[in-house]
């Protein structure tokens, strides 16, 4: 078949590979993505879509459609050995820090459809049944082999490629990259379900006991439940003599083989088991997110336990990072320098997220007396009195929530006024009064200027020198709430088009600014 060009090629049509795919669309890059498998699939799969991730979807016009298909997680519940030690309400934790306080539950299969959706809206749609054979790397960009099933090889030339596509990924083997780590133990199972009980009860639930490790998801229905009934998702351990074989991943284990003293444990009383599959769990980083031309976005480059519905959230994180640089290099607004952000900032927070989810994981499941008196007599003592103080609560909601992750390291991050560094995530900040909040611009994706203050000569110059590369700047009156998103009066931050702070100047020197942009971020106009 005949060779055709694109400017990306995204492999895997998965949350990260949708992500990535609208994000260019939005901004007039028109990517081609394909996908191995057929048909969508239609199990629900990863289900927590994270208040940062929320934003972004914000961004791209579609956070109110997910909220509305989705289900608002509004409070956790730790149980310890049949005891609630702790509940943790996210809206009181997120009070100020968000304009999404709250987890929200949506079935991956609904997630993918919805994204799906809103890029066939953009003009781009997924090849579905076509895979990924090999690729190699030239002078102009990548040389890529597809096949349809039963169909005759296409040749595809790309200026990037961009591997989306999984654990298993053909763009990671291709690159012949290590993907280091382990995995563990435990054989753990995924249930969907109709139940009632204290543990079903439209609230996450985590149970830490002597079996191990219980989380009950609520989830939307697709129905009318039965009174007093709602749809569960529940993640645990197989306990089963077998399960520790690491040959037994494939084994036909079945709901008969769950605890069910463990589900008794926190109150969930089983009516209808819907979907059952078992899996194993692994936490590894590969070595390198890029190599030239070619990108690894989501599972393709970390896979970690699921603790804490980070997994998805984290994709979709990479994907609109290495989104927003495709697109600035692409329309020539910015050197190919610009690509090379990608993996110190991504991978950073791989690794450092990988680590953390094994530790917890490790303190949920492990075997042995240490780690059952860790379970049933630590966790009850130090949880309430960790998540009883305000830091705490608010610590728990950043780092679950993602709003927490900042690239001060990255080469792209200059400057600091007060507590806010450049590579924090730009604050938001409610106004009120149905005033715009501080999110409302950056739906443009477009590199832009904030100064809470009054306006001067020196800020006509910085305006001018930021004009100059079609970047605006904003000025507002300073307010208190400004003052409580920790900004500082008269302060210039420069946002990049993902929403983290890029450059940021408390003394307003046009000649720093205009380094900056001429550093990292923008050509001049020709």
């Amino acid at each position: 078949m005949a060779n055709a060009s694109t400017p990306v090629l995204i492999v895997g049509a998965g949350p990260s590979g949708l992500a990535l795919a609208l994000w260019l669309a939005r901004s007039r890059i028109r990517p081609r993505i394909i996908e191995r498998e057929p048909q969508r699939p239609t199990t629900s799969r990863a289900i927590a879509v994270q208040a940062r991730t929320l934003e972004l979807y914000r961004q791209l016009g579609i956070a109110e459609q997910a909220v509305a298909r989705g289900l608002r997680l509004d409070a956790l519940n730790f149980w310890v050995a049949g005891q609630k030690v702790t509940r943790l309400p996210f809206g009181e934790l997120a009070r100020g820090k968000s304009p999404y306080p709250f987890i929200l539950m949506l079935a991956q299969d609904q997630h993918e459809r919805l994204l799906e959706e809103a890029l066939g809206r953009a003009g781009v749609k997924v090849e579905r049944g076509v895979a990924l054979e090999t690729f190699e790397v030239g002078p102009a960009g990548v040389h890529a082999t597809l096949r349809k099933a039963d169909a005759e090889a296409e040749s595809c030339e790309a200026s990037y490629l961009i591997g989306c596509d999984g654990a298993r990924s053909a763009v990671r083997h291709g690159l012949r990259a290590d993907f280091p780590g382990g995995t563990y133990e435990h054989l753990f199972y995924v249930a969907d379900l109709e139940a009632s009980g204290p543990g079903a009860d439209g609230e996450l639930h985590v149970a830490l006991d002597d079996a191990g490790f219980l989380a009950a998801f609520p989830l939307r229905g697709d129905g009318t439940p039965h009174p007093g009934q709602g749809r569960v998702r529940l993640i645990g351990t197989v306990r089963s003599p077998a399960s520790s074989d690491p040959a037994a991943e494939g084994a036909n284990f079945t709901w008969a083989d769950v605890d069910r003293a463990a589900l008794a444990r926190v109150g969930v009383t089983v009516h209808d088991v819907r979907w059952f599959s078992t899996y194993r769990v692994h936490h590894r980083v590969v070595d390198r997110f890029r190599s030239g031309p070619v990108f690894l976005v989501g599972d393709a480059a970390h896979i970690h336990s699921p603790v804490g519905g980070q997994g998805m959230n984290t994709g979709i994180g990479d994907a609109v990072n290495l989104g927003w640089k495709l697109a600035e290099v692409l329309h020539g607004r910015a050197p190919a320098a610009l690509l090379d952000s990608y993996e110190p900032e991504r991978r950073a927070f791989a690794t450092r997220l990988v680590a953390t989810t094994d530790r917890l994981f490790q303190v949920a499941t492990r075997e042995g007396a240490l780690a059952r008196w860790t379970r049933t007599r630590v966790v009850p003592s130090v949880v309430p009195r960790l998540f009883d103080t305000a830091a705490g609560r608010t610590y728990l909601f950043a780092t679950v929530s993602q709003t927490r992750i900042r690239y001060r390291a990255s080469p792209l991050s200059e400057g600091r006024a007060g507590p806010l560094h450049a590579g924090d995530r730009w604050p938001w900040v409610d106004a009120g009064d149905g005033a715009d909040d501080s999110f409302s611009t950056l739906d443009e994706r477009r590199w832009q200027g904030f100064v809470h203050g009054a306006a001067s000569a020196t800020l006509d110059d910085v305006r001018s020198v930021c004009g100059r590369r079609g970047i605006a700047v904003h000025v507002l009156p300073w307010r208190p709430e400004a003052h409580a998103a920790n900004l500082e009066q008269d302060a210039l931050y420069l946002v990049r088009p993902d929403g983290y702070l890029g450059f940021v100047d408390r003394h307003l020197h046009p000649d720093s600014v205009d380094g900056y942009l001429t550093r990292h971020c923008t050509s001049p106009p020709a």
